[in-house]
């Protein structure tokens, strides 16, 4: 019988305070190896047997003064030597004016995760909500789960297994990998009849009733298994609203719509969070001064719209808006079901654009990604990587990709990040050893390794036409938005790039009595957008939210007139 894993790592460093640390960490003793350094040195060589013995370091937490080193010059030494485990710097009260200010900039580069006040008495639930939310981020990228609600049964890391793992990450589900020669793919392999089918889903929990074996052939399939149809709605049921859509815009408006009344429904192609759940650290969102992961922010949005009455359908895409006509409501078209809804939030957002380049197009899947993926990150581990894209989210990729790959090169087209990234990411992946930028690079064509996987990349400097052939083991392209909204029809008018029209936006034939629709309404009325798929929206997550959340307002005025109309 194998032995069990390890206990991740807490390590606890400190010349003064340490007596003050391990009496606050007592509590994480049960589930984690909390252990103690007088030093920096001492501290580097627990952390070297940590890794030598394949034990996870989840956290390091260190006085802002050591007694052999500077504490910066230690955190450095230790991102290296363990690159997953959260940094965290504690300072005494008499010294925390002067410190943070010091420390701050430091933490904009990214030297560290966070600092906090050392705890003065037992139970400073602030700072141990500090510590959780580290632990958290760890658990959700690096750790593998103590539990498999759910197990997939797959013999190597073929595309459809890593993207059932992807979608199994980015909802929360705890899961785990197991080979079909494994006990637990035996168990799964005995459910099934006939040929099995790579990547079994073997749904573990006593929810799922008799433990069925399901062999998606996408992860919408899945997605609908765990989440239902909408064909579950009443078809004769007209819904108060119904958003399409469940990135930050359309959680925020069916927060907002359900807790004031309305009667919701949100219909999500794929996974809840939508391109922001792929972020592995948003650190500029209002409220979380830490910092919250995309698929954190839109688990808690879900939970939250849900405590309200919200309902959820995702795994599938809406095929069709038929537009309310004659007094009926709008018809959302599924191939699980229709919506009818008097009012509609489009909230679909964009998708990346393609890289255009076919031989690797085919590799998608096979160390080729479009997007952030968390569980792709993963499978980087001393690697080199390549990141395509200038904006947040390529550089939010970039921070997460290096803890794991042995180097991260960011391609962009123009001269550098500065006009198209936020400063705070440009200075963390500035300081970053792991990460290098590569300006005035475009990718012109790349190919397979013996394996099947990505092996390399033909770069081209954009300047001179000069070609250059390089090694890659991955390659994740966040290449600008691209609208896929065709369903909406010609009823809702777009721009030339595929947006949606809103407000005066939209062409001045189509107004009502020689008035604009409102700022987030559409050409059809009680058809309203927010968020990326809006025309001239701002692209960032706080400002979708901040969209969603408003359309409601524009909603509650369009069901009061539809109820004057009734009644007149």
């Amino acid at each position: 019988m194998a032995a069990p894993a390890p206990d991740p790592l807490i390590l606890l460093v400190s010349g003064e305070q340490l007596d003050v640390m391990v009496e606050q960490f007592h509590r994480y003793d049960r589930e984690y190896d909390v252990r103690s350094a007088t030093s920096a040195a001492e501290a580097t060589a627990l952390l070297e047997q940590a890794r030598a013995a394949g034990q996870p370091v989840a956290l390091v937490a260190t006085e802002s003064r050591l007694p052999d080193t500077d504490v910066l010059h230690a955190l450095h030494a230790w991102r290296t030597l363990v690159p997953t485990a959260r940094r965290l710097v504690l300072i005494p009260v008499e010294r925390l004016a002067e410190e943070s200010v010091a420390l701050r900039p430091y933490l904009r580069k990214g030297k560290f995760d966070t600092y906090h006040v050392l705890p003065q008495a037992r139970r400073d639930e602030e700072f141990h909500h500090a510590v959780t939310d580290l632990l958290n981020d760890w658990g959700a990228t690096v750790a593998i789960n103590e539990v498999d609600t759910v197990r997939v049964i797959a013999p190597d890391a073929r595309p459809m297994a890593l993207a059932v793992r992807d979608l199994l990450d980015r909802t929360g589900m705890p899961y785990r990998v197991y080979t079909p020669d494994s006990p637990q793919g035996q168990e799964a392999l005995a459910k099934v009849d006939g040929e099995p089918s790579y990547p079994l889903v073997h749904l573990t929990a006593a929810v799922w009733g008799e433990a069925p074996v399901l062999s998606p052939r996408s992860t919408r399939e899945l997605a609908a298994a765990f989440y239902g149809r909408p064909s579950d709605i009443d078809c004769g049921e007209v819904v108060d609203l119904a958003v399409v859509g469940g990135g930050p815009a359309g959680l925020a408006a069916a927060v907002y719509g359900a807790s004031e009344g309305l009667s919701t429904v949100v219909v999500e192609s794929e996974v809840v969070g939508g391109q922001a759940g792929t972020s592995s650290m948003i650190r500029n969102y209002l409220g979380f001064p830490r910092g919250i992961s995309g698929q954190r922010l839109g688990q808690r949005a879900r939970v939250q719209a849900i405590r309200f009455g919200a309902r959820f359908f995702t795994g599938w895409p809406v095929v069709e808006l038929r537009p309310a006509q004659d007094g009926a409501p709008h018809v959302l078209v599924t191939e699980g079901g229709d919506v009818r809804a008097r009012a509609v939030v489009v909230a679909s957002g964009v998708a990346y654009r393609r890289l255009g380049v076919a031989p690797l197009e085919d590799l998608v899947g096979a160390g080729v990604n479009y997007g952030a993926a968390m569980t792709a990150a993963r499978e980087m581990e001393d690697r080199d990587v390549f990141v395509v894209g200038g904006g947040n989210s390529a550089g939010q990729a970039a921070v997460h990709l290096a803890r794991f790959a042995r180097s991260v090169t960011i391609l962009v087209r123009r001269e550098d990040l500065s006009s198209t990234m936020s400063q705070y990411l440009i200075d963390e992946i500035t300081w970053n050893p792991r990460i290098t930028v590569r300006p005035c690079t475009e990718i012109v064509d790349g190919g397979p390794d013996e394996t099947g996987q990505l092996g390399w990349l033909q770069l081209c400097d954009v300047r001179t036409r000069a070609q250059e052939r390089v090694p890659a083991g991955g390659l994740f392209l966040l290449i600008g938005a691209a609208p896929h909204c065709d369903w909406l029809g010609e009823s809702v008018l777009r721009d030339d790039h595929g947006f949606v029209l809103t407000g005066r936006d939209v062409p001045r034939e189509r107004w009502i009595d020689g008035r604009p629709p409102e700022s987030l309404a559409t050409s059809v009325p009680g058809v309203f957008a927010a968020g990326d798929i809006r025309a001239g929206s701002m692209k960032r997550v706080a400002a979708a939210s901040g969209e969603g959340a408003s359309a409601v307002s524009l909603v509650h005025a369009h069901l009061e007139r539809l109820r004057a109309a009734t009644t007149a």
